[in-house]
């Protein structure tokens, strides 16, 4: 029979994500996993594999802590209020963070996705979801008359997914509140139904 772990693996899991999200995924080395996590190299290995195999499974684990966790939430929410509350905590998280370490899934976007066709995959997978969060509320709020249909619902949600990208790697070089703010401010103000109906009044 196989010996039952010895640690708890969403413990180890949550200090992998830090290890890799303060030092990114090259320079995190072995030792410092060892050394964050607290388990021995053995152990590391026989639960998760080599550093790239518990990278790959910490970063599912990031997902869906977070990314995933986060549109659950806010899809319960009317689709304006949805956006808004995306945003919001976005802003939060990138506001409140004094490592300026940013997003693990976007510095991973960066740093391992244009050298490594399996991580590309995956994050992009991730995008899309967020990309379909959006397309979803969006749609809702066509059909319901409080976004605007001047722009279709397709192009509106990958422009709002830019834009995230974008407050994710500006806030890591410049986490300015009037500037992430701004960015935010102007995308959301596109999404308004307002100017969709004074040009039909005119």
């Amino acid at each position: 029979m196989a010996r039952p772990r010895e640690f708890d693996e969403e413990t180890v899991l949550d200090a992998a994500v830090r290890c890799f999200w303060s030092h990114g995924y090259q320079a995190t080395s072995v030792k410092d996993l060892i050394d964050s996590t607290g388990i021995t190299a053995a152990s590391l290995y026989n639960a998760f594999g080599d550093k790239r195999a518990l990278f790959r499974t910490a970063l599912d684990h990031y997902v869906e802590g977070s990314v995933v966790e986060r549109i659950r939430r806010c899809e319960a929410l009317p689709p304006c209020e949805a956006i808004e509350t995306f945003f919001d905590e976005i802003l939060v998280r990138s506001l409140d963070d004094p490592e300026h370490k940013g997003c693990l899934l976007v510095n991973s976007a960066l740093e391992i996705a244009p050298h490594d066709p399996e991580f590309e995959e995956v994050i992009a997978r991730v995008l899309g979801r967020i990309e379909n969060f959006f397309r979803g509320c969006l749609d809702a709020g066509q059909v319901a008359g409080t976004m605007t249909r001047s722009v279709s619902a397709e192009d509106l949600a990958r422009h709002l997914l830019g834009v995230l990208m974008g407050v994710r790697v500006l806030a890591r070089v410049r986490p300015e509140r009037a500037l992430l703010e701004g960015i935010v401010a102007a995308a959301l103000a596109l999404l308004d139904s307002a100017p969709d109906r004074q040009e039909v009044r005119q």
